[in-house]
């Protein structure tokens, strides 16, 4: 593949965006950032990675940090953009890759191979989908989808002037209950097919 390609993936807890961007990962042989960029960025900055991963995607507690010229004492602040500026390098250097979150859509919305998608799902299969996986009751997966997605939305909104699941700030959004998992990626695969021509 001679062309940058950025396939940026924003998600609803539970939707299967991850399970999305891994599959999309291995049809374009693309590297995936998630959660394991924050071992990349311990291994180059010689950090714990577990304190890393203690406050990744994690909104700033407003309590407790404080930015003077710049500088931020807060971790949730100083690991976003942490991963921010790593995303950004991989970028202007010309790689292609699919991320995860991290407001890849807008942090990265300057590269012309950038595509940017968010996925979604009805709050049934979602629950049903992380009652599965984790072994919860239908009420605890409720409260566990509800916490995550507040949390991704504060995080997403502090950084970035556009809403986080707003259709406007993506190429495509897709309700991944409505075909399921695989078909889904299916039909992504097409549509990023059709971007690159």
């Amino acid at each position: 593949m001679n062309e940058q390609l950025i396939i940026s993936i924003g998600r609803e807890f539970g939707s299967g965006g991850h399970e999305i961007a891994r599959c999309l990962a291995e049809r374009f042989a693309l590297p995936l950032y998630d959660h394991n960029l924050l071992d990349e960025i311990a291994l180059e900055r010689e950090l714990d990675v577990e304190t890393l991963r203690r406050y990744d995607e994690m909104p700033r507690n407003v309590v407790l940090s404080r930015t003077v010229c710049g500088f931020s004492s807060s971790a949730e602040v100083n690991i976003a953009n942490m991963q921010f500026d790593y995303l950004k390098r991989k970028a202007a250097a010309g790689e292609s890759f699919v991320v995860v979150g991290r407001c890849a859509e807008t942090m990265l919305k300057d590269y012309p191979g950038m595509i940017s998608i968010f996925v979604l799902g009805d709050a049934t299969v979602k629950t049903a989908r992380v009652m599965e996986k984790y072994r919860l009751s239908e009420r605890e997966a409720r409260y566990k989808m509800e916490r995550h997605d507040r949390s991704r939305k504060m995080y997403h909104n502090y950084y970035c002037k556009g809403k986080w699941g707003d259709s406007r700030n993506y190429d495509l959004c897709i309700n991944s209950s409505r075909m399921g998992l695989d078909r889904t990626v299916d039909f992504l695969e097409g549509y990023i097919l059709e971007r690159q021509k």
